[in-house]
């Protein structure tokens, strides 16, 4: 599966009530398409995956399938109880995606985690994403890149040591194995990853300036100290801003994706004005 360039994780848009808002999230997607991603994933960690029932999720990645219209693969995010993981799994393969990326199960932890992994599988592919409770050793990361279905993972903890150690047991294994950078911001700890062979990764910053999410892809390293860094520090300033930000970064853009729902909280005053003026900085740094 060619997942080559920017993956783009769409924000979930929400209008003045509430509710979903899917004809924003498909302008949304539509306007992210126009910037060449490798690929689409829906209703993931920038998608606050974690807000929507069953149906919002269903009818966002209804959207996004109907939106990309085959020009990228697109993924959905799945994961919780079981019960729950496999619903928004048999969900998005009859909205056509493509593939998953599987958030951890929460609460309840156990050596049953293959089993887990193996039934969402046997729906769509997956993507694992470790973090949170999931920290594999290599041979456990070894044996679910031998199950059918499974072609990737995602880190999300951030542990070099250990990541160098999975990527060298699983692709001495499995060569056309996956994996890819998820932390937050994960352009500002992309040269490290890069070191260890991991090219993929995913960006936030994409949802609201594609142009530099794009023009880092293509080689511009000053944007890791002059507009990289300073988001990580802004975002570092609340729990949550690695969604909230993108959220009011979206509508600083010119597209009103409403509100975060709780926990989440919306982005300050104080720090919507410091983030408006880091993405005109970050403009100007990478226009023609």
């Amino acid at each position: 599966m060619n997942l080559e360039g920017v993956l783009f994780f769409p924000v979930t848009p929400f209008g003045p009530d509430g509710e979903l808002a899917p004809g924003v999230l498909a302008d949304h997607i539509r306007q992210g398409l126009g910037h060449r991603p490798g690929g689409v994933f829906a209703a993931c960690g920038t998608g606050e995956f974690t807000a929507l029932s069953e149906a919002e999720h269903a009818q966002v990645v209804r959207v996004a399938v109907e939106t990309a219209a085959g020009s990228v693969p697109v993924f959905a995010g799945a994961g919780g109880p079981i019960g729950a993981a496999l619903a928004q799994a048999r969900a998005a393969r009859e909205a056509g995606a493509d593939g998953l990326l599987l958030m951890p199960p929460y609460l309840v932890q156990g050596p049953g985690f293959p089993e887990y992994v193996r039934a969402i599988a046997a729906e769509l592919p997956v993507i694992i994403y470790q973090r949170g409770p999931i920290a594999l050793e290599p041979e456990v990361a070894v044996a679910l890149a031998g199950i059918p279905g499974v072609i990737g993972l995602k880190d999300g903890l951030g542990d070099i040591d250990r990541m160098q150690r999975i990527v060298l047991a699983v692709r001495e294994a499995h060569p056309d194995f996956l994996f890819f950078n998820g932390l937050p911001t994960a352009e500002l700890t992309q040269p490290a990853y890069r070191a260890l062979g991991v090219g993929l990764y995913s960006s936030a910053v994409f949802c609201f300036a594609p142009e530099i999410a794009n023009a880092y892809l293509n080689g511009d390293e000053r944007l890791i100290t002059e507009f990289y860094a300073p988001l990580v520090r802004l975002r570092s300033k609340v729990p949550g801003y690695a969604v909230s930000l993108v959220k009011a970064g979206v509508r600083l853009r010119g597209l009103d994706a409403g509100a975060v729902r709780p926990p989440l909280v919306p982005v300050t005053p104080e720090h919507e004005a410091e983030l408006e003026a880091l993405i005109k900085s970050g403009l100007a740094l990478v226009a023609p």
